[in-house]
């Protein structure tokens, strides 16, 4: 590998971006990111805690909804990859907040393009995509794949098939390399505790403490491909490791239900999860995505596979609560 390669990584400590950061600081790479300001600092950056001295005076604080802070950090940082990671990525808060979700995950993506072709235009980027794009269409074998019609079914959604179009738009209109990584849900105990598998997790160790009572859902029969984040970030540097940009499926083509976790989990835990578990139609979104199950054969053919299983994933977030709690 060339010597200092340059990574920028917009949403350094989100759960995809603080994995990432450490994965490529492992493969020699000079590595900055971008952080939203946030009133409690301390917060901010709790993610990124074991490599933050690597990172001292590489974050900068910059916004998709603003320009001229993309600018800025590119011209500051000179990255040879930028892998857009930042957005509002809480499907249900985008019924909530749908204007924002249109801002910084739809045009906050054609910001950073523009701030790419103005400043680099050999710059190569990775563009976070999401299996929400697909909505309810799903092929005649039960998957879905790069060639599935895009229907989203939520404003997440509508603003990810814009970012992915756009995306593909600039590629072709000036010849930038630009990769879409059309990734599944992926978890790990640093997601998010308001996204379904940590709030399972978190919940069913809460109640075998003695913490909580009970655990309240939404959706128990939607089914999701999930697979482990540490595994689907290797795939994002794959991408923009290939003589030509690409869109790519990543997921595990394995699905499960939500009542699937649960029972997992509490089983697990030694707990029948039928006397804790509550639902609340607050919870449920507007119009339901019923079923995801990725095809990645595409990708597989570059050499990608996952580490984790969906058993192994949630082995390890139980044990992350049980220490922490």
């Amino acid at each position: 590998m060339q010597e200092n390669k340059v990574a920028l990584i917009t949403g350094i400590n989100g759960q995809d971006g603080s994995y990432l950061a450490e994965f490529l600081l492992e493969k020699g790479y000079e590595v900055w990111g971008t952080i939203k300001r946030n009133s409690v600092a301390e917060n901010q950056t709790s993610r990124l805690d074991e490599i933050y001295p690597q990172l001292l005076g590489k974050l900068q604080y910059a916004d998709l909804t603003d320009l001229s802070s993309l600018i800025s950090v590119i011209q500051q940082s000179k990255p040879c990859e930028i892998y857009n990671l930042a957005a509002q990525s809480h499907v249900r808060i985008s019924f909530d907040q749908p204007i924002y979700t249109a801002q910084a995950t739809g045009i906050g993506t054609l910001n950073l393009l523009e701030a790419i072709r103005l400043t680099d235009p050999k710059i190569k980027m990775y563009q976070a995509s999401s299996s929400e794009m697909f909505g309810n269409n799903i092929d005649k074998d039960g998957y879905q794949r790069e060639t599935t019609p895009l229907s989203p079914v939520s404003p997440y959604g509508c603003a990810k098939v814009y970012s992915y179009n756009i995306c593909n738009n600039y590629k072709n209109s000036y010849n930038l390399f630009i990769s879409n990584g059309i990734l599944f849900n992926h978890e790990s105990p640093r997601r998010g505790t308001n996204f379904v598998t940590n709030k399972v997790v978190k919940g069913a160790v809460q109640i075998q403490k003695g913490i909580k009572q009970d655990l309240i859902l939404g959706n128990l029969d939607a089914t999701r491909d999930w697979g482990h984040a540490k595994d689907y970030i290797k795939a994002m540097w794959l991408m923009l490791q290939q003589d030509k940009p690409d869109n790519f499926v990543c997921s595990t083509g394995v699905s499960h239900s939500v009542k699937d976790l649960v029972e997992y989990t509490f089983s697990k835990l030694d707990l029948d999860w039928k006397q804790y578990v509550k639902t609340d139609p607050k919870f449920l979104r507007p119009e339901e995505l019923r079923d995801l199950k990725g095809d990645s054969t595409k990708l597989r053919k570059l050499g990608w596979k996952p580490d984790y299983t969906f058993e192994t994933m949630i082995d390890e977030m139980i044990e992350y609560w049980v220490e922490i709690l």
